[in-house]
């Protein structure tokens, strides 16, 4: 299994680098996560973002669709790729220590 190293501790991942224990993400999880998906500094716009998704996938067991995502944080969906370049269901959902969605591709 692969992993990522996090404070010296190594992390179990899937073979896409997704956490394969939610439970185990905190915020320098989070940044490590955001340098694999394009993203090299978390602002306050990004942690916005990751903080929606996870809390709504914690209390759902799905990730929101993209539609809600904007309704909720108040961007649009170009700003939504601008903070994450692979696109908030691959990018954004990773960084939140989430399972990959499904039909995300």
């Amino acid at each position: 299994m692969p992993f990522i190293t996090v404070n010296g501790k190594e992390l179990e991942t899937n073979d896409e680098g997704y956490l394969s224990n939610i439970d185990i993400w905190n915020q320098e999880v989070a940044t490590v996560l955001a340098q694999t998906e394009e993203v090299s500094d978390l602002t306050e716009d990004h942690w916005k973002v990751v903080n929606y998704i996870r809390d709504f996938y914690i209390d759902n067991k799905t990730a929101p669709m993209v539609r809600k995502i904007c309704k909720k944080t108040g961007f649009k969906l170009k700003q939504i790729y601008q903070l994450f370049p692979t696109g908030p269901a691959k990018g954004a959902a990773k960084i939140a220590g989430l399972p990959k969605p499904d039909g995300c591709v």
